[in-house]
């Protein structure tokens, strides 16, 4: 799925961070302890097709629209990249993350594998983090346990989840979610690092 344009991100002051893995694999959890560890960090909030689930709020977890109204937007251009996941799709809008980046502040984004290859592309200073479980079978007992996707679901998010542990060579940082101490500490240091090198 091609994006809807050329971001003009790639010169403005801040940093963007793209975080991706396949789904169950912590990237939320990672984040949320990101944002703590790093305070001067900001999270876009991505939009969706999908219904949100019981402990989600909108406009703090997903922007939740219809499909209309993300094709509307894809036709004005609004989202940086946007993509389709599991019979739903999801989109970063322009307005969470262009306005923040040319002010200096830097932003991270929570996207699947096709937003992040968008991302390469528009945004190529953009710091790439992959997030991998410790196997397979982990990433199944994660998805069951956190009860939020019916057994089709499963299924589906772990087939694609195979297509997506396959890419994880395309990125220049990898970190294996075994222990969610260490990975939140790796990933915090890592993100440090690069906004030290601005």
């Amino acid at each position: 799925m091609s994006s809807s344009g050329t971001s003009s991100s790639a010169n403005a002051g801040g940093r963007l961070f793209v975080i991706t893995g396949p789904s169950g694999v912590g990237k939320g959890t990672l984040i949320a302890r990101l944002l703590e560890q790093v305070p001067e960090l900001e999270l876009s909030v991505s939009a969706t097709t999908r219904e949100p689930r019981e402990s989600e709020r909108d406009g703090v977890h997903y922007h939740f629209i219809d499909d209309g109204e993300f094709e509307r937007r894809i036709a004005a251009g609004e989202f940086i990249e946007h993509a389709g996941y599991a019979s739903h799709r999801y989109g970063t809008p322009r307005a969470e993350v262009d306005p923040r980046l040319a002010e200096g502040r830097s932003v991270v984004l929570e996207i699947e594998l096709q937003g992040a290859r968008q991302i390469r592309e528009t945004v190529p200073d953009a710091v790439q983090v992959f997030i991998a479980p410790p196997s397979p079978e982990d990433l199944r007992r994660r998805l069951e346990g956190r009860g939020t996707d019916s057994p089709e679901q499963i299924t589906n998010r772990l087939a694609v989840a195979a297509q997506e542990l396959a890419a994880r060579d395309e990125f220049g940082h990898v970190i294996e979610n075994d222990d969610v101490d260490r990975a939140s500490r790796e990933l915090a240091e890592l993100v440090r690092s690069h906004l030290n090198d601005r």
